[in-house]
């Protein structure tokens, strides 16, 4: 699984254990639907800024690996 496609399951995984609807997660994060839906199909081209507080606002942690 490459890193944009892991990433996007993580979001989307983390979203349903919390319970919260793409809208919800949305109005948490400040950014539209359609940003978390590229967001979780790792579709279209999301804003680093976007990716981060999304999953900030889930509790995960984005990490950079060589």
């Amino acid at each position: 699984m490459d890193s944009i496609a892991a990433v996007a399951a993580s979001i989307r995984d983390a979203r349903k254990e919390a319970g919260l609807t793409q809208e919800e997660l949305s109005d948490l994060a400040g950014t539209s639907e359609r940003t978390i839906r590229a967001i979780e199909t790792g579709a279209g081209n999301p804003s680093l800024r976007a990716v981060a507080k999304t999953a900030d606002v889930l509790g995960l942690r984005l990490t950079l690996t060589r």
